[in-house]
């Protein structure tokens, strides 16, 4: 079994804890983290816009990416550490959903967390871009809470017209 296992930010150790727990021995285990290049072009096109075509050097300024790709490789080794077995960790960079989709598309399962609202059942539990990979994934899903589930109280009562 090829497992690929989806972490962010703010869910990486539930998504971790629960891939360790439900994946086989035997599962060859990939990391995935995924970082968006949205922030850098948002600040390329603003300096671009601020200081015209012509830009001065950035004295001492660590580029964005740089930043980004150095947090996302110590993300992907505590995720490995706390996995507690091998496992293959990928960095990769761009529009997320579409990254995680074409990773997913050799794997057997993608193991990621809902990202939206977690006071409550139902869809908002989602946000977009799980929501996304979810509905686009090229293989079986577990899709975990990252914290206790709400209880089912949490769900709206249906409509007084509804039958």
């Amino acid at each position: 079994m090829r497992a690929l296992v989806w972490i962010i930010e703010d869910t990486w150790q539930a998504t971790v804890a629960e891939a360790a727990a439900f994946l086989p021995g035997e599962a060859e285990i990939t990391l995935l983290h995924v970082a968006s290049t949205e922030p850098e072009t948002v600040a390329r096109a603003a300096r671009r816009s601020l200081l015209g075509r012509h830009q001065p050097p950035a004295a001492g300024a660590e580029p964005l990416r740089t930043i980004s790709e150095h947090a996302a490789n110590e993300l992907l080794a505590d995720a490995g550490g706390r996995l507690g077995r091998p496992a293959t960790l990928l960095a990769r960079r761009g529009r997320v959903e579409r990254e995680v989709i074409a990773a997913a598309a050799s794997m057997d399962i993608l193991v990621l967390a809902r990202d939206g609202d977690r006071e409550r059942l139902g869809p908002r539990s989602l946000g977009p871009t799980a929501r996304f990979v979810v509905d686009h994934a090229p293989c079986l899903v577990l899709l975990i809470w990252p914290d206790v589930a709400p209880g089912l109280t949490t769900i709206p009562p249906p409509p007084r017209d509804a039958p």
